[in-house]
Formats: C-alpha cells, sequence, structure tokens
C-alpha cells in the first residue's frame, strides 16, 4: 500500500484550518491536496486528536502482531495434526 505523504498529525491540523473557517478550496490549495482526498481524511480523521491517532497507529501495530501470532499458530496446530495423524 502506497504511504501518505500527509502524516496524521498534518491531516487534523488542515483539517483544523478548515473547521475554524478557512473556506476548503483554500486549505486545499495551500496544502496542494485535492478535494476529494479532503473529504476522505476529514470522514477519517474529522473528530480524532493528535493523541487519539498515536493511539489507533498503537492499536493498528498491536492487531497486525495478534494477526502474526494466531497464524503462526493455526499453522503449528495444522502441522501437529497431520503428523499424529501419519503416526
Amino acid at each position: 500500500m502506497r504511504k501518505s505523504r500527509f502524516t496524521e498529525t498534518l491531516i487534523i491540523g488542515i483539517i483544523k484550518k478548515q473547521k475554524a473557517g478557512m473556506p476548503t478550496a483554500e486549505v486545499c490549495q495551500r496544502n496542494g491536496l485535492s478535494p476529494a482526498s479532503f473529504l476522505k481524511f476529514k470522514a477519517k480523521y474529522g473528530r480524532m486528536n493528535v493523541s487519539d491517532t498515536h493511539r489507533l497507529k498503537s492499536l493498528e501495530n498491536e492487531n497486525v502482531h495478534l494477526k502474526r501470532l494466531l497464524t503462526d499458530t493455526m499453522l503449528s496446530n495444522i502441522i501437529l495434526k497431520n503428523l499424529l495423524g501419519r503416526n
């Protein structure tokens, strides 16, 4: 997946500028952002603070780690079942 050139902190700052009263078109133009991307970011990060994004990122990393543990355990279980079935 392609990495965005905008960090979560920057996105939240852009959204706050728009909420403060700056027109959306001007916010997009100043930051080199398309209006469609702005709306997508606003839908995802509109109600978040910077601390919320850090928490979200840590939860996503933990989720990836737990999924890897689960797949490793399932693979080990399949291997053991195959070994026991052949003996």
